[in-house]
């Protein structure tokens, strides 16, 4: 990110890392605990909430994957690296989420539903370990928000994940603060399933994190999908390049284009106007201090190609 306030792109990579491995230490504890309560009250809610632990810990490794792939380095198949890899992981989260997750939570609703079974022993196990459970999750979620704060400046917490190009701090965020309601999703159906007597709430707190689970897939799937389509740099960033172009001799900017590659590379391909009569080794020397303008200011511009152009009479519009 680059909004004021905010800190370099390999600062919010190195935070993404701590954030991942402080959900994955959570997940992983939490994912036995939850199975074990399952297997003694054979509450649904329960073995909704073990697969979610399972899933999240699945995710986590495939954020790590993505951040290991993604420090290959470039070669003739894949001339621009494998920084995308990092987007690639994102995206197959999302998918992780939806399918293994929600729709497995939804057909256990399903399931319970037909035949709803109340919990009459080892009553008390559930609630203590979602009380557990929700007391990890919330140290993980506070590992998050501290790295976030770090890099997203004055945005929102919305418009932060929307804007992000790094994808494994947002990923963490939507999925602690999922597993946060679904815990509380779980305790309340087995909870009413407790002081009830009926199952069918158990089948209630289930569906209700099948649904929580969907929806949180389906605005992960979304944003890392543009991600991998290939989005430009912030406005923030935009502002700064050309800004780096207004002060070398290249200010006259005809065509201005910009892509992430990756959070920590970005790709940056403009044509520039040249006063007629301009030597080769002028405009090479002005390119020059261009490219180095650039990157003192966006540090993560890693490729830059700059065309030199006489600008016709009739000007092109800029885009």
């Amino acid at each position: 990110m680059s909004a004021e306030g905010t800190v370099t792109q390999s600062h919010a990579a190195e935070g993404g890392t701590k954030a991942i491995m402080a959900a994955l230490s959570a997940n992983l504890g939490i994912g036995v605990t939850k199975f074990g309560a399952w297997a003694l009250t054979g509450a649904s809610s329960m073995l909704a909430e073990a697969i979610h632990s399972v899933v999240d810990s699945g995710n986590q490794i495939l954020l790590l994957v993505g951040k290991r792939q993604a420090l290959k380095a470039a070669d003739t198949t894949h001339p621009f690296g494998y920084a995308r890899n990092r987007y690639y992981y994102a995206f197959l989260v999302a998918v992780m989420l939806f399918t293994a997750g929600g729709l497995f939570s939804l057909f256990e609703a399903w399931e319970k539903f037909q035949d709803p079974e109340p919990i009459d022993s080892w009553v008390w196990v559930p609630v203590v370990v979602l009380l557990v459970a929700m007391a990890m999750e919330t140290a993980s979620l506070r590992t998050a928000i501290r790295e976030a704060n770090e890099v997203r400046g004055d945005l929102g917490w919305f418009e932060y994940i929307r804007r992000s190009r790094s994808p494994e701090i947002p990923v963490i965020l939507l999925e602690d603060s999922a597993a946060l309601a679904g815990l509380v999703f779980a305790l309340f159906g087995i909870s009413m399933t407790i002081v009830t007597g009926d199952g069918m709430w158990d089948a209630v707190g289930t569906a209700l994190i099948g649904l929580l689970l969907l929806t949180n897939a389906i605005i992960l799937a979304r944003e890392t999908k543009s991600l991998l389509m290939g989005e430009s740099v912030t406005e923030e960033d935009l502002a700064k390049i050309r800004g780096a172009f207004a002060a070398s001799p290249l200010s006259d900017v005809i065509h201005l284009r910009t892509m992430h590659l990756g959070p920590d590379d970005v790709m940056i391909a403009a044509k520039v106007g040249v006063a007629p009569g301009a030597t080769i080794d002028d405009v090479a020397a002005h390119i020059d201090d261009a490219e180095r303008r650039i990157r003192a200011a966006v540090p993560a511009a890693r490729l830059i190609y700059i065309e030199p152009d006489l600008r016709h009479a009739l000007k092109e519009p800029d885009a």
